[in-house]
Formats: structure tokens, C-alpha cells, sequence
């Protein structure tokens, strides 16, 4: 099969779904001639044209409102937000339009757009330009969010979330755009709400998800030199959450380690602690371990910041700790 990046596939997603389905366009910042601020949508104009590829103002609130609109009334927008720390600016129109509108005007309305937006910190950009933003919209009913860690399941998810009926936040981890990995050039989805078993295991259960799946794998491979057997499980989609994948893992363990690259309070990982002490409480042998940030703003500084993200040498010191 062939290798292609992220960055690649997510295009690839984008230009099939646009020859599949006429209804499908994109709109955001820098999109068209530039090609994105990270290069994703590259050659797209010129393939579509500029009805199918709209560049925007600089204004997060008056796009996003327009995607909102365009989707009730039946296109399906795929909208580019530049960096997800500017998703803020886009609150309301997603989190009490696009997320309430199925709710509350039933089979009168359906809101089928994708928000693409490239996240998480790596790269020293900043407290304002790295944050992890997930778990502002895994709190809100209404939407799902998605947060793919390889090129195969990044296209898969995108053509899945973009045919979805409902709102889909797509979160891409910058760093791993120059990832590469096999991917078919057909036309194939990978299911939202659906975890994978990465690599399986009987000693130990690693939960990760989006860039945080790598440094759980290259872990993995200093634990089992060490004759410690880690499963890891990317969960992929974080809403819906498939706690069903965790808890079979868990029973079969007695030991997780939950690892995200957002703050430790409130975070994706802290609601799913709280299930697995709700469920599964009684096949632990130890307590869960949270990797998280801390709950500062991202440093400027590449090496606090480096300091801050979990790691693969600090989810093998946890992982020795639970085992020991």
C-alpha cells in the first residue's frame, strides 16, 4: 500500500468527498491561494475553483455562523478554523447554534458540517497558539469531536464526519502533519465513536489519543524490553466516548495509565477516570494514573514546554510505578 502524510490524506479526504458529494465546500483563512496556514488545502482551489473553496474574513464568529446556516439549509461545509486557540472566538455559534439545533427543531433540522482545526502544543508557538482545546466541546452535547493519530484513520474519520448528520469538531495535532503512514487511495471510513487496540497487552493498559498515541507506543517498546506488556488503546473519538474499548482493556489489566496533552483538570482523560471508578473500580489492582499538562497556560519556551507535555520516559516511570 502506499505512504502518504496526514497532511496528505486529510486532503485527499477533502478533494474525494468534493468530487463524491456537490454539496460539500470549504471556507476559512488563507485557504485557497495559500493553501492553508499549514499547507493542508493546498491545490484545492485550483482543482474547485472559488465557489467550492471560499476564502474568509478574518472573523471566526461571522464564518462559522455562515457554515451554520449553510448546513441547515442542506450544503456541507467544512470550515478550516487556523489554529484552534481561535475557536473561541466561534463559541456561540457552535456551542448554542450547530450543537442545539437538531435538539431543538428535531427532524426539522440537521447541521452537517466539520470544523478542521490544527492543535496542541510541540512546536513553541505559545500559550495563545498551543493550547488543547478538546475538552471545551467533549462537554457539549451536540457535537462530536474527533482527534485522529495517524494518516489512515485521518482520512477515514474526515470522510466519516464530513457524510455525519451532526456537527463533528476535527481536531489535527500540527505536529503530526509530516507523519507518514499507509493509506489507500479508495474510498473507505473509519466509524466515529470507535476506539483501536494499537497494541495489545496483558500487564498494563495505556489510554492516548491523537499525538499522545506515539509517545504511548515508543513507551511501550522501553517497557517491554523490560518484560512489562502495555496495551494501548487511541480512542480516537472523544465524543462519543467508547468506553466500551477501555473498560474490556481494563478488566483484562488491572492497571491504566490515561495520557492527553491537555490540562490535567477537567480534561478529556479526567472523564474517563471518573468512568472507569464507576465501572470497573472493582478490577483494579492500583490506583489510575493521569498524565496530563499541568494546569498552566502552554510555555513559550521549547524547552518548558517540553518539560510540561507528558512524555514516553514519563509514562514509562508511571507504568514502572504501577507495576512495581
Amino acid at each position: 500500500m502506499r505512504v502518504i502524510s496526514t497532511s496528505e490524506a486529510i486532503r485527499e479526504a477533502l478533494a474525494q468527498e468534493m468530487d463524491r458529494d456537490p454539496r460539500v465546500f470549504l471556507m476559512g483563512e488563507d485557504i485557497g491561494l495559500y493553501g492553508g496556514a499549514f499547507g493542508v488545502t493546498r491545490g484545492l482551489l485550483d482543482r474547485f475553483g472559488k465557489d467550492r473553496v471560499v476564502e474568509t474574513p478574518i472573523s471566526e464568529a461571522a464564518f462559522v455562523g455562515v457554515a451554520v446556516g449553510a448546513a441547515l439549509l442542506g450544503r456541507r461545509p467544512v470550515v478550516e478554523i487556523m489554529f484552534s486557540d481561535f475557536i473561541f472566538l466561534a463559541m456561540d455559534q457552535l456551542v448554542n447554534q450547530a450543537a442545539k439545533l437538531r435538539y431543538v427543531y428535531g427532524k426539522q433540522a440537521a447541521v452537517p458540517m466539520v470544523v478542521r482545526t490544527p492543535g496542541g502544543a510541540g512546536r513553541a508557538y505559545g500559550p495563545t497558539h498551543s493550547q488543547a482545546v478538546e475538552a471545551y466541546f467533549v462537554h457539549t452535547p451536540g457535537i462530536k469531536v474527533v482527534a485522529p493519530s495517524t494518516p489512515y484513520d485521518a482520512k477515514g474519520l474526515l470522510l466519516a464526519a464530513i457524510r455525519d448528520p451532526n456537527p463533528v469538531l476535527f481536531i489535527e495535532n500540527r505536529t503530526l502533519y509530516a507523519q507518514k503512514g499507509e493509506v489507500p487511495e479508495s474510498d473507505y471510513t473509519v466509524p466515529l465513536g470507535k476506539a483501536a487496540v494499537v497494541r495489545p497487552g496483558k500487564d498494563l493498559t495505556i489510554v492516548a489519543y491523537s499525538r499522545m498515541v506515539h509517545e504511548a507506543v515508543a513507551a511501550a517498546d522501553t517497557l517491554a524490553a523490560e518484560q512489562i506488556d502495555a496495551q494501548i488503546i487511541d480512542l480516537r473519538t472523544l465524543s462519543p466516548l467508547d468506553f466500551a474499548a477501555v473498560s474490556d482493556s481494563v478488566k483484562k489489566t488491572a492497571r491504566v495509565i490515561l495520557v492527553e496533552e491537555g490540562p490535567r483538570t477537567g480534561g478529556v482523560m479526567a472523564e474517563v477516570a471518573a468512568r472507569i471508578a464507576e465501572e470497573c473500580l472493582e478490577y483494579l489492582d492500583a490506583p489510575v494514573r493521569r498524565l496530563a499538562m499541568p494546569d498552566i497556560p502552554v510555555p513559550c519556551s521549547p524547552v518548558l514546554e517540553q518539560a510540561a507535555l507528558p512524555s514516553r520516559d514519563s509514562i514509562v516511570t508511571a507504568a514502572r510505578e504501577l507495576c512495581a
